[in-house]
């Protein structure tokens, strides 16, 4: 079994052999579990949920799609909450 220490920020490298047998890669996720005086590291596969728009979308769409939205929820606000008295909607 490797030794592996406790470095700044209390961070462990998992051993090479170990990352390798069971494919873990930078950035994924992993379970951390304490099990009475171990620490269990179990690696678990994460789906994000994504959307098919069924197009690409380029950085002017997705602008465009933000100002569209924050227009709505701005104006949702100010036709919405309830007004308190002495104080003005922006």
């Amino acid at each position: 079994m490797p030794l592996v220490k406790v470095t700044k920020n209390y961070r462990i490298t998992i051993p090479s052999k170990i990352r390798n047998a069971l494919r873990i890669r930078e950035g994924e996720y992993l379970r951390v579990e304490l099990r009475g005086n171990e620490i269990v590291i179990r690696k678990i596969n994460l789906e994000w949920p994504t959307i098919d728009l069924g197009r690409d979308f380029s950085p002017e769409d997705i602008e465009g799609i933000i100002r569209k939205v924050l227009s709505e929820v701005s104006n949702w606000e100010t036709n919405h909450w309830p007004k308190a008295p002495g104080i003005k909607n922006f």
